[in-house]
């Protein structure tokens, strides 16, 4: 590798690690460490349907993981009082997922650290910038995304 390279590999690799770290003790902060980022991913997920919450297969499609892996985190998160279950006013047999106040609680933390981080990467950027910041993050991401493709499917 040239030294661009090993300087990126050595900036991404210590980027993620250091977001992963922050971002595990902020939750551990918001959520009195009963979450894991996982649960929080879920609670996302979830709070993304607002009063209306989502249905099991909505979240396990957005998360791309299995209806029985849904079924048994929500399942958890009810018996931590982050989320409660109900039927669907029309169709009797869906089940949706709502927030509780302490789930809402929990993902607005944890949304104020993303937006934290997000205001802190752009801090005194120019247009032309964020611009090229965004299209390196972009090309980053298309590459997981080709490799996620690649590889047998696995539960997060």
């Amino acid at each position: 590798m040239d030294a661009f390279a090993l300087a990126l590999n050595d900036l991404l690799v210590n980027t993620f690690h250091d977001i992963l770290k922050l971002e595990e003790a902020s939750l551990a902060k918001a959520s009195a460490n009963q979450l894991s980022i996982n649960e929080m991913h879920l609670l996302e997920a979830i709070a993304k349907g607002k009063d209306e919450g989502r249905s099991i297969t909505d979240i396990a499609r957005e998360l791309s993981i299995t209806l029985p892996s849904v079924t048994a985190a929500v399942n958890k998160l009810v018996k931590k009082g982050y989320v409660v279950k109900g039927k669907h006013e029309a169709d009797k047999r869906l089940v949706i997922v709502y927030l509780t106040r302490e789930g809402k609680r929990a993902e607005t933390a944890h949304r104020f650290f993303h937006r934290t981080m997000v205001n802190a990467a752009s801090q005194g950027l120019d247009e032309e910038e964020k611009a090229a910041l965004l299209k390196g993050l972009n090309r980053l991401h298309q590459f997981f995304k080709d490799q996620k493709s690649l590889t047998p499917e696995t539960e997060t």
